[in-house]
């Protein structure tokens, strides 16, 4: 990073009828709590949500979508984690 460009912070809003955070973007800024203002500026100019979350991107881990099999195939191989076995009572919702 250059010395005299701020750090890039990736921006996250939730809903008002939403129940996750979901990415709207990038900015650049001096620090968190600047991020926070202009991103609620930028991102949020029509009330679109409820919350934000402002995240350093030098501070996110992702994996590459190279790494796909790698990463998710021993995911596959546990079925248990599927409902398969079982019935869901009609009481239960949103499943």
């Amino acid at each position: 990073m250059n010395k005299t460009e701020w750090p890039l912070w990736e921006i996250f809003i939730r809903s008002q009828h939403g129940l996750a955070h979901k990415h709207v973007g990038s900015l650049h800024a001096a620090d968190a709590e600047m991020a926070m203002h202009n991103a609620r500026d930028v991102y949020t100019r029509r009330n679109e949500g409820v919350s934000l979350w402002v995240v350093r991107s030098s501070d996110i881990t992702a994996s590459s979508p190279g790494e796909k099999d790698l990463m998710f195939e021993p995911a596959n191989n546990k079925v248990y984690r599927h409902p398969t076995f079982y019935e869901v009572p009609e009481e239960v919702k949103h499943i």
